[in-house]
């Protein structure tokens, strides 16, 4: 049903030339382990470079993740050499192609806001070079981890167009307004280790760890009580714009929601018998 799905949604926003093209084609790889969800980025000969169909097949997948209730953790990463190039280029001069209003309309905006409002642990294992909307996507996710020769590249200044994908918003309350202003402005590369030095990524590993270490620690996140770290995350999503009276009152009321869930009832259980809680997650 969820390809179904996309291909009418394909065959209804998209040329038959472009459409005729790609339906066939599978640009996302998604496996299960446990209650972790793998989702990568499957254009490994292009760099993992978004054209539209991969583009809704991502959206389509977060959609489907955030409804499955086995699901507790996802993880985020590129097949190949690279983690994301950002767009390709060759679909947005084609001019059968969807063009740039829809390329950012209906591509990485609806994958940002997805990033950002689904209420589960999204966990980015950057696994090469993230650039341009690729960088910015990485920057979305909760928690960001990267191999040694994985780099941060807002390469849009170099052709011309400002950043997008939420670059603009995330950066600056990353690293500070200016050095997220000489990142945009120069496009330069940014190493994983600079990038951790920044505050940009948790962790850097050897680049023949970053598999393990990612799943180790998206399998641990998801065996704790992912209804409040939801919580958490809209909590986060909301600072941005609250002050502080606000946001002390959005924490009190969906703290008492916190307080009325089986992981919290649970939690504290297990802490007083002195044994692992055993957390469902809701």
């Amino acid at each position: 049903m969820l390809y179904l799905n996309l291909i009418v949604t394909l065959f209804e926003n998209t040329n038959f030339s472009l459409f005729n093209s790609y339906i066939f084609m599978n640009f996302i790889h998604t496996e299960q382990k446990n209650n972790v969800l793998i989702i990568t980025l499957n254009r490994a000969d292009k760099f993992n470079s978004f054209n539209r169909e991969m583009a809704l097949q991502l959206i389509a997948e977060l959609d489907e993740a955030e409804k499955e209730k086995t699901v507790r953790a996802i993880v985020l990463t590129g097949k190949g050499k690279a983690f994301c190039a950002g767009q390709d280029l060759a679909e947005a001069i084609d001019p059968n192609g969807p063009g740039i209003k829809k390329i950012v309309d209906e591509h990485y905006n609806p994958i940002i806001l997805r990033i950002r409002n689904i209420e589960k642990p999204i966990i980015g294992s950057i696994n090469g070079v993230a650039a341009g909307a690729g960088a910015n996507i990485a920057l979305a996710c909760d928690i960001l981890l990267a191999g040694k020769s994985a780099s941060f590249i807002q390469a849009f200044s170099k052709i011309g167009l400002i950043p997008d994908s939420g670059g603009t918003f995330t950066l600056p309350r990353l690293v500070g307004l200016n050095l997220a202003s000489a990142l945009m402005i120069t496009g330069d590369k940014l190493s994983a280790e600079d990038a951790k030095g920044f505050g940009m990524v948790y962790k850097v590993y050897e680049d023949a760890e970053l598999v393990e270490k990612t799943l180790e620690l998206a399998t641990n996140i998801a065996s704790m009580p992912t209804q409040a770290i939801g919580f958490t995350k809209r909590l986060i999503n909301a600072s941005a714009t609250n002050n502080l009276e606000q946001q002390l009152k959005l924490e009190g009321d969906i703290q008492v929601k916190a307080s009325n869930s089986y992981d919290y009832k649970e939690g504290v259980k297990a802490f007083l018998e002195k044994r692992k809680p055993e957390f469902k997650g809701e």
